[in-house]
Parts: C-alpha cells; sequence; structure tokens
C-alpha cells in the first residue's frame, strides 16, 4: 500500500519528521500554530494507523518468514562493497509488519496524539518541546516496524535523545537527576544489544541476490533461520554457551525498558519528574518496546536460550507483579503509586510471556496493549489533579467525589481497569497470561496471583483517600475536568471498555503470529509446548 510512491509503513513512521521541520520553521512566538502543526501531523498517524487496522490480513503468521509480513518495504539502504577484513556491509531498508507489531503500531499512533493535547498546557519553549515530541514518536514507531536489525537499533537510539531532554528540560525539580538515570541505564542496555548484533552479524551469512556470493546481513528474518548460522562462528549450533551470554546480553538490554527487576529503579524517577505527557508516553509505549524486543528478537533467534531459562523468566515475572504491588501500597506521591503499578502489571506481561504457549503469550501482547491504554489514563488522570492542586500527595485529598464528579467517574474506569474488573479490558489479558503461565509453572503462578490482591488493596485505597470522606476547606473551589482533558481521556475509556466486552478485534490480530512463534520456541527448543 503506496501514498505518492512511499510505503505506508514510511508515511506513519515519519510523518513526525515532516511536522518536526515545520514545527523548527514556525516563529517560536506563534505557540497555538506549533500545538496544532503537532496535532494534525499525529492525526494523520492515527488515520494511518486504522487503515492499516482495516487492511490487516488475520490469517498471515508472520514471525520468521518475509512472507508472512504485511505492508513490506525493502530497499538497499547502505551497500559498501569492500572494507578490508570486514567484508562487505549491506543494510537495508526493511520494514514490515506482523501479529506482534500490529497493535503496537496502533498503541503508538493513539498515545501520540493523545499526548500532543495533553501537553497544550507547556508554555516553555514551546517550539522545542514539540519538536522533541515528534522525534521521538519517529524513533518510538520505527522500533516497531524495522526489521532490518541495524534500521532497529537506530531508531532505538533515536528514541533516547529526545526523551533525555523531555525529561531533563520541563520535568520537575529533580529532572536532571531523573534524565541522567534514564539516560545511562538505556544507554546500557544499548550497548549489550549493540554488542549481541555485533555477534550476529558475523554469524549469520546469505547469499546476495543479485550476485550469488556469501554476505553478512543484518536481515532479522534471516537471523532467524538457524540454516543461515556460518559453520564454526561464534553462534553457531543450538545449545552452546556463546548463544546463552548473547540472549541474556539481548534480554538486559531490554529488560531495562520493561523495566524487570532489578532494572527498575530509574522508572520512579523518571515518571516522577517527566511532564504528564511524557509520562504518558513512557509508561503507554516505551515499556512495550523491552517486551516486544523479547518477542521479536530474542525468542525467535535463540529458542533454545529462551527454553533453557524459562523457569528464571517466570520467577522474574513474579517478582516485577508482588514487589512493584508491595511498594506501590507504600506510596503516598500519586504518580510514583502508578510508575510502581507499572512495574506490577509488567511483570504479567513478562509472567505470560514465559509460559510458551498460545494462551500466555496472547495474554501477555494483550495486556502490553491494554496496560499502554490504561496507565496513560493514569498518568493523565493524576496531570489533571496536579494541574489544579500543585500537589500529588495521597494524603491531603479526600471528598472530590461531589466536587469534580466526571472526574470521578473517568477515574474510577481507569482504576477499575487497572485491578482487573471483569468487563474492562485489563481483566481479559491478565485472565489469559495467568491461565497460560498457570498450566506451564502452576506454583509460580499461585503465587503471583497475590499480586491482583494486592493491586485491588492500593487502587482501592486510593480511590477511597481521593474521593470518599470531608473535601477540605481549600479543595473547594477546584474546577471538575475540562474539555480538553476529557478528550485526551474518553478515547481511552471507550477503548478498555469495548476490549473488555468484546476483545476479538484485538485477538484476531494476534492469533496466527502467536501460534507461529509459539511453534519456533517449541520446535528449535525441542519442548513440548502445553495449550498450543
Amino acid at each position: 500500500m503506496e501514498f505518492f510512491g512511499l510505503g505506508i509503513l514510511t508515511w506513519i513512521t515519519f510523518l513526525p519528521i515532516v511536522g518536526m521541520v515545520i514545527v523548527l520553521l514556525l516563529p517560536k512566538e506563534n505557540k497555538d500554530a506549533i500545538r496544532w502543526t503537532s496535532a494534525i501531523f499525529t492525526g494523520l498517524q492515527v488515520v494511518l494507523a486504522i487503515i492499516i487496522y482495516m487492511n490487516f490480513n488475520r490469517g498471515m503468521a508472520g514471525i520468521n518468514t518475509q512472507e508472512g509480513f504485511q505492508f513490506i518495504e525493502k530497499a538497499t539502504w547502505i551497500d559498501i562493497k569492500s572494507v578490508a577484513w570486514f567484508g562487505r556491509v549491506q543494510i537495508e531498508y526493511f520494514m514490515g509488519i506482523d501479529g506482534l507489531s500490529v497493535l503496537m503500531v496502533i498503541l503508538t499512533a493513539l498515545i501520540s496524539f493523545i499526548a500532543v493535547f495533553a501537553s497544550w498546557e507547556i508554555d516553555k519553549a514551546v517550539k522545542g518541546y514539540f519538536a522533541l515530541l515528534l522525534l521521538l514518536d519517529t524513533g518510538m514507531m520505527g522500533v516497531f516496524v524495522a526489521l532490518d536489525f541495524f534500521l532497529f537499533y537506530v531508531f532505538w537510539e533515536v528514541m533516547l535523545l529526545p526523551m533525555y531532554f523531555l525529561i531533563g528540560i520541563w520535568g520537575g525539580p529533580r529532572r536532571e537527576y531523573a534524565a541522567i538515570k534514564f539516560f545511562l541505564y538505556t544507554l546500557l542496555g544499548s550497548v549489550l544489544i549493540l554488542l549481541a548484533i555485533l555477534a550476529l552479524y558475523f554469524s549469520v551469512s546469505v547469499n546476495d541476490p543479485v550476485t550469488g556470493e556469501k554476505i553478512h546481513t543484518f536481515n532479522m528474518l534471516a537471523m532467524m533461520n538457524p540454516a543461515n548460522f556460518e559453520p564454526g562462528s561464534i553462534l553457531a549450533g543450538m545449545n552452546t554457551s556463546w548463544r546463552y551470554i548473547a540472549f541474556i546480553a539481548l534480554f538486559i538490554g531490554f529488560a531495562i525498558k520493561v523495566p524487570i527487576f532489578p532494572f527498575h529503579t530509574w522508572l520512579p524517577d523518571a515518571h516522577v519528574e517527566a511532564p504528564t505527557a511524557i509520562s504518558v508516553i513512557l509508561a503507554g509505549i516505551l515499556l512495550k518496546m523491552g517486551t516486544y524486543g523479547l518477542l521479536r528478537i530474542s525468542y525467535p533467534m535463540f529458542p533454545d536460550a529462551t527454553v533453557f531459562y524459562q523457569i528464571p523468566m517466570a520467577i522474574l515475572g513474579f517478582i516485577n507483579i508482588v514487589y512493584g504491588a508491595l511498594v506501590a501500597m507504600a506510596q503516598e506521591d500519586f504518580k510514583k503509586l502508578i510508575a510502581y503499578s507499572s512495574i506490577s502489571h509488567m511483570g504479567i506481561v513478562v509472567l505470560g510471556m514465559a509460559a510458551f504457549n498460545t494462551q500466555g503469550m496472547t495474554g501477555a501482547i494483550l495486556q502490553m496493549f491494554n496496560h499502554g491504554t490504561i496507565t496513560a489514563m493514569l498518568f493523565l488522570i493524576v496531570g489533571v489533579i496536579y494541574d489544579r492542586a500543585h500537589t500529588r500527595g495521597l494524603s491531603e485529598f479526600g471528598g472530590l467525589m461531589n466536587q469534580m464528579p466526571k472526574y470521578a467517574a473517568v477515574m474510577s474506569i481507569a482504576f477499575f481497569a487497572a485491578l482487573g474488573l471483569p468487563g474492562l479490558s485489563g481483566f481479559i489479558s491478565e485472565a489469559f497470561a495467568f491461565l497460560g503461565a498457570f498450566q506451564s509453572f502452576r506454583w509460580i503462578t499461585i503465587a503471583s496471583t497475590v499480586g491482583i490482591v494486592l493491586t485491588a488493596g492500593y487502587m482501592l485505597w486510593t480511590l477511597q483517600r481521593v474521593f470518599l470522606g470531608t473535601l477540605p476547606e481549600r479543595w473547594k473551589t477546584l474546577p471538575d475536568i475540562n474539555g480538553r482533558e476529557l478528550f485526551t481521556l474518553v478515547p481511552l475509556a471507550v477503548i478498555v471498555i469495548v476490549l473488555g466486552i468484546y476483545p476479538s478485534p484485538a485477538i484476531d490480530l494476534l492469533t496466527s503470529a502467536v501460534n507461529t512463534l509459539v511453534d519456533v520456541v517449541g520446535q528449535s527448543g525441542g519442548m513440548a509446548m502445553g495449550g498450543q
């Protein structure tokens, strides 16, 4: 599918860059034009995401064969014929999506669009803020559509710089500390991913379609085929120690982004100091890049190591769930509570991924999308009350239900979705993740369900402290939620309710790809997978 000679994935990825250039050309005094330009280009992204959704073939599998991917765009990007001992270097501009990535593409477009309107009140260096926001949008979208590992890594790194400045310049009192901590953690993960990319590059070779000569490649799909590993290369052969080490390097790189315990400590600081819209993007999209990287890259490229580390991954998922919930329960800062709840809910994704069966992985990917919409609502809700009261201390509120009834209604939907109430989207994805995990590791799953009780505890306690009881005198003039804020929250609430009642539109996108991934891990890992 092309528009003006360019594929739809190119358009949806680089439209924000076009918007960024226009924003940079606008006078800095014309703040409304800057805001509306950003809104228009992210809105066009949403339109393209809807077109992709409507034209997506649910029956195509993807994962490890080019024939299973859709909207493919492929061209030679860099081709250096000879570089001494390094040999020929060929890097492709290779894009495509399958069932693993289509929901993430839709989520990225939606959250980026909402983030622009959540940033409407930003008044400091408006041009720089929206230019960086649009650059961040391109980096995130590119990660989910790239099928060349070098291209993937470029997008992965492009995302790092704007996020650093968006937190470091427009954040709270401790913004520099939070930004540097985020940068250093993510950079460490990037270095480990780069080392794994180089090891894979020098271990895999394919025949050049034109000359027929053997060349090394960054093509992700070629790296997923064991036949393409050169005999004697560092990563050739199943169940070798170097493959296990490469898997660990990738795992840590992606785990930092999730974040998985014990690589999680950057997240609460980043969330607390970041502006509301950046917290929404951070929790709604960036955390999913880590779990997406594991599913897209680590699982099909190292299925043997994936199976070997199944139980440790499940244990880490359990720790995330329970530890995140316990720490969230102890928080007095509204935003920090939501940040730790994200760590807990991403643990459910890790647990479902570790199940290696269709139910668990379906629940994990669905939870990635559902958590993105629910947690975006939660951070937007925190932003609404902070803009009015200029405090996030939970003990300072009370009795707001009569004062802000519309706000209370929206917040209740988000909180009940986060605690997994049946009829809302969080329940469906959590149920599938636990269902799949129970088949693979019963006792770890049983222990992990403690997190459900803890989540209900701190969510209901927070609702009670904010909305029930006596309204303090100083909050008796607080205005209710306004139209712009409702515009950012209502679409997310509709998605949460619709997918809670009828999740098939999302699940149908995943099924073929998930079944294929389960087969790849099961066959190559030498295990009989349950629930296929």
